[in-house]
C-alpha cells in the first residue's frame, strides 16, 4: 500500500470553501506544493496556478476546491434565515443538518409546516442560527453571506467519510500526485473554483493555459448501496475511468490509453458511465480548438451530502494511475 498522508485530507474537507469563497483552500494547497513547484500563482477568478517545467507535452490536471454550499437570500424579522443552494442539493437530506458559517457560528436547517408533500421545496427551508430578531441575526451574518455543511472526517477500516470529500479528494491525489511524479513534461495543476456552479475557474484556466492534454479528478457515484441505480462502479473495487457524463464524452484515444497504462502497471480500475452531471473536463475538453481530455474518477457514496464516504483503496489507484499516466503520456 502507498504511503499517503490522510491525514492532510483530513484537514482539506474541514477547511471552509464554497463556491466563490475557495481562498482558505488554495491557501492550504499552495503551501503544501511550494517545496515542490517551480511556480506558483492565482487567476482573476481564483484558481491556484501550480507548475513545474518541464520539455515535453503542457499537461493540465484539474480537481475543483469549492464545495457545495449555501448563500444567504433574507434574513426575517424573526431572524431566520432563507437561502439558496450553491450547486446541487437533494432537498429531502437537508432538515436537521447543521452548517457552519465563515466566522464559525452553526445553524441548524429547519422546515416550514406544510400542507401537502409536493410542497417540500427548498423555498420551504430555513436556517436558525439561535437569533432572535433581524437585529440579532445581523451582528453575525448578512445577505450574500455563504454556508457549508458539518459534516467531521471520520475512518473506519479503509473506509473514509466527511463533508466536501467532492472534491477535496480530487485536490488530495493530485495533490499526492504531484509531489510522487518524476515526469519531465511541463505539469500545469490548477485547482479550480466554481466548479459546482457551471465549471466556471476550469474554464478560464483551460483557455489560458492552452494545454497539449487534460486530466480531470473528481468524485463520481457508485451503485453498490441497496436499490441504487444500476451503476457499474463500486467502492473499493478501484479508480473510474470515465466514458460518459453530461459534460463529456471521453474520446477512444484517451480512454484506450489511460486503461492500457492502468493495465500495463496492474492499477485496479472501473470504467465509468454516469448518466447526470459533469467534471471541469467538461469544459477543458471544449476550450479555444479542443483539449483531448479524460477524467480519473474516485468512487464515492452519498455525493452532495455532509457524510460522502470513499475507500482508501481507490484513492491509492487513483493516485498510481494520475502519477502513470503523467510519467506515460499519449503519443
Amino acid at each position: 500500500m502507498m504511503d499517503l498522508d490522510f491525514a492532510m485530507l483530513r484537514q482539506l474537507t474541514q477547511l471552509f470553501g464554497p463556491s466563490g469563497s475557495e481562498g482558505k483552500v488554495a491557501d492550504f494547497i499552495a503551501a503544501q506544493l511550494s517545496p515542490y513547484a517551480n511556480e506558483l500563482r492565482t487567476d482573476i477568478l481564483g484558481n491556484l496556478m501550480v507548475k513545474r517545467y518541464g520539455t515535453g507535452k503542457k499537461i493540465m490536471v484539474a480537481a475543483h476546491m469549492d464545495e457545495i454550499g449555501l448563500m444567504i437570500t433574507y434574513i426575517d424579522e424573526k431572524g431566520f434565515l432563507r437561502f439558496t443552494p450553491l450547486g446541487f442539493l437533494h432537498t429531502s437530506n437537508l432538515v436537521g443538518q447543521r452548517v457552519r458559517f465563515v466566522n464559525g457560528r452553526i445553524g441548524t436547517i429547519g422546515l416550514e409546516k406544510l400542507d401537502r408533500p409536493s410542497d417540500f421545496k427548498v423555498q420551504k427551508l430555513y436556517i436558525d442560527i439561535g437569533a432572535q430578531s433581524r437585529e440579532d441575526a445581523e451582528q453575525v451574518v448578512y445577505v450574500g453571506e455563504t454556508a457549508v455543511f458539518v459534516g467531521g472526517y471520520e475512518e473506519s477500516g479503509s473506509r473514509i467519510m466527511a463533508k466536501a470529500l467532492d472534491d477535496r479528494i480530487g485536490c488530495f491525489v493530485a495533490m499526492e500526485a504531484f509531489k510522487r511524479t518524476k515526469s519531465t513534461h511541463q505539469l500545469e495543476f490548477v485547482f479550480t473554483v466554481q466548479e459546482e456552479i457551471g465549471t466556471r475557474g476550469a474554464k478560464t484556466a483551460s483557455y489560458a493555459l492552452e494545454p497539449d492534454l487534460a486530466i480531470a479528478v473528481d468524485v463520481t457515484v457508485t451503485g453498490d448501496t441497496p436499490k441504487a441505480n444500476n451503476i457499474s462502479v463500486s467502492l473499493g473495487n478501484g479508480v473510474g475511468i470515465k466514458l460518459y457524463d453530461r459534460s463529456m464524452v471521453t474520446s477512444p484515444q484517451i480512454k484506450q490509453w489511460m486503461a492500457a497504462v492502468a493495465e500495463e502497471r496492474r492499477i485496479p480500475f472501473q470504467w465509468e458511465v454516469l448518466e447526470f452531471g459533469g467534471t471541469d473536463s467538461g469544459a477543458i475538453h471544449l476550450s479555444r480548438g479542443g483539449v483531448p481530455s479524460g477524467v480519473i474518477s474516485i468512487p464515492a457514496r452519498y455525493v452532495h451530502s455532509p457524510a460522502e464516504m470513499i475507500d482508501k483503496h481507490d484513492v491509492e489507484a487513483a493516485v498510481q494511475l494520475l502519477v502513470a499516466l503523467l510519467e506515460q503520456p499519449r503519443e
